[in-house]
């Protein structure tokens, strides 16, 4: 499964941009400024209805205009084709449509590639608290095994009600007997919840040392995960029950999946407190990498990879690594402020954010 175009139409300061992309690694090269992080954030927008840089979509909408829209095309191994198109207004919101026909994100994601994008601000799957690497890691169990993608939902749904449950019985406004049957749909979807994750994080581990390895953070490098509670459906409502007063003294429920932790290290210390700022880059990067290889060797479709100035903080040999690697399997698209950022090759394609501006003016004339 591949994205064969992107077409961003006032995303920002793009205007009728299209871009065909290479199906192994699309390289976009101009000054900072010009538009090519806007070009990868349509894209990102145009497969999720949602953006990597901010919560309020509305952002996109280029001033003195009322909408944006991205398209993006997507063609399946066995020739299935779809369009996707994420739009936004200032008067009717987001639609999200494929081929359309109004379609919500988590159908979407059976019929398009996982998106993994690489930023500055995405350095917060490394840096930032563990609810992120959680939601994160939710993420790729979505792609690895779309039928379980619900797990996470169930636990969410059935935590919110054990919450206020919890919360009502603390102000002595709710029935205590109700606890009985949340605890059970808590403790059921929550054991599930930790199976789930614990099976893909054992399928990263070994992938995440060895992409760690190969882009240059030389080294001991694990990937692990800390359940917050237990994967034993019993033993997790049992612990809700034991556990009832500190949970009504706290206002919530205090153990379950909703405290796991995906922990990375580097040479027994976590990246997130102790790794620099190279060290954390590289990190993230072999995450990227190890869900790619774990995608691909469980036979689902490899993610699209934006990354966006990741070259600028690598040494020559590091980007060289991370083309390689790139090129291995999978889809990406990297931006670059400089060609000379970008190693020489004729296995992908080069293009300059100008171009397809001018491209985008002459259309419009």
């Amino acid at each position: 499964m591949r994205v064969t175009s992107v077409s961003a139409d006032r995303i920002r300061s793009l205007a009728g941009v299209e871009l065909d992309l290479d199906p192994r690694l699309t390289a976009i090269v101009g000054p900072n400024g010009a538009g090519k992080t806007n070009l990868i954030e349509a894209a990102y927008f145009g497969l999720t209805a949602r953006s990597f840089r901010t919560g309020e979509r509305r952002d996109l909408i280029p001033f003195g205009t009322g909408w944006a829209r991205a398209r993006i095309a997507v063609e399946a191994d066995g020739g299935e084709r779809h369009e996707f198109m994420s739009s936004i207004s200032r008067d009717q919101g987001t639609r999200f449509n494929m081929d359309g026909a109004p379609i919500d994100r988590g159908e979407a994601a059976a019929h398009r590639p996982m998106v993994t994008v690489f930023s500055p601000d995405r350095l917060e799957i490394v840096k930032g608290p563990p609810a992120v690497r959680r939601a994160h890691l939710d993420t790729y169990i979505a792609a690895r095994w779309p039928s379980r993608a619900e797990v996470r939902l169930r636990y969410g749904r059935a935590l919110a009600q054990r919450n206020a449950l919890i919360s009502r019985i603390a102000s002595e406004r709710g029935d205590p007997s109700q606890l009985a049957v949340w605890n059970r749909q808590v403790a059921v979807s929550g054991a599930e919840l930790t199976r789930t994750r614990e099976a893909a994080v054992s399928e990263l581990i070994e992938p995440y040392a060895r992409a760690a390895d190969d882009l240059g953070l030389e080294g001991d490098n694990q990937l692990s995960y800390r359940a917050g509670s237990t994967s034993d459906a019993t033993e997790l409502e049992s612990g809700l029950e034991q556990r009832l007063e500190a949970d009504l003294r706290l206002g919530r429920t205090g153990w379950g999946p909703h405290q796991d932790e995906l922990r990375l290290e580097y040479r027994g210390r976590q990246l997130r407190r102790f790794g620099s700022q190279g060290q954390q880059r590289l990190g993230l990067l072999s995450l990227f990498f190890a869900e790619r290889d774990a995608l691909l060797d469980g036979g689902a479709a490899a993610p699209l990879m934006l990354l966006d100035d990741v070259m600028s903080e690598l040494d020559r040999q590091r980007r060289q690594r991370l083309v390689d690697r790139l090129l291995e399997g999978g889809q990406a698209v990297v931006t670059a402020a400089e060609s000379d950022l970008i190693p020489d090759s004729d296995q992908f394609t080069q293009v300059r954010i100008r171009d397809l501006l001018a491209d985008s003016t002459e259309g419009a004339a």
